[in-house]
């Protein structure tokens, strides 16, 4: 079991890498033809998906890695790779802009299709994310470390449906100057998450680094 700042480090490295006050134009974008009521289901079917996806991640990452035979050091250095590589999209206010179609408001099959594919993933439980669970899993073993690592999880999924509850107001009071701000300031605290991910892999593979 890790110290509690160590687990605090855990939620706020996850919290940028999902990034879902920067997800807030996309929800808009998304829900804009929907009710409140709508809403608030969709975003309930959204974190329960979000939080569903980490924890098969959590709990089954590492035994599928032993069933290709990648080790993790190789995973944390792809891992690091990949979360620098959304960062700098952060830092570039690179923002998914999808468009609809269709009314989601008549059709509830087409909100639960939403609400898994593209919100929960791979725009908040992507590749990154899914990946900072595996590595963050594998920093120590037993009981109490995975229990914690589950509520981190849990907790992440509240906030967003709480995302998805305040969004309309955010969106008010922040502007699309605001979200552009906070963005950028996640994506260069991602890109700090990811040189250490980096250089611990790197340690890792290569003894002679350290």
């Amino acid at each position: 079991m890790l110290e509690f700042t160590e687990y605090t480090k855990i939620f706020i490295s996850l919290f940028a890498i999902l990034d879902p006050i920067g997800m807030i134009p996309v929800i808009i974008l998304f829900t804009a033809s929907l009710s409140a009521q709508k809403r608030i289901q969709l975003g309930r079917m959204t974190s329960l998906t979000v939080g569903g996806i980490l924890l098969i991640a959590l709990l089954l990452g590492e035994p599928l890695l032993a069933f290709f035979g990648i080790s993790i050091n190789s995973f944390r250095v792809a891992g690091g790779i990949l979360l620098m590589l959304m960062a700098i999209s952060m830092l570039h206010g690179n923002l998914f802009t999808p468009t609809l179609t269709t009314d989601v408001n008549a059709d509830p099959e087409i909100s639960a299709t939403q609400a898994i594919v593209p919100l929960s993933t791979p725009l908040l439980a992507g590749p990154g994310s899914i990946s900072a669970v595996i590595l963050e899993a594998h920093k120590t073993h037993g009981f109490e470390h995975y229990l914690i690592m589950c509520l981190i999880i849990l907790l992440l999924s509240f906030t967003v449906w709480l995302t998805f509850l305040v969004a309309p107001w955010v969106a008010q009071r922040l502007g699309k100057v605001g979200i552009d701000i906070f963005t950028r300031l996640m994506g260069l605290i991602l890109a700090a998450i990811a040189v250490e991910f980096i250089a611990a892999g790197a340690r890792g593979l290569f003894p002679a680094l350290g």
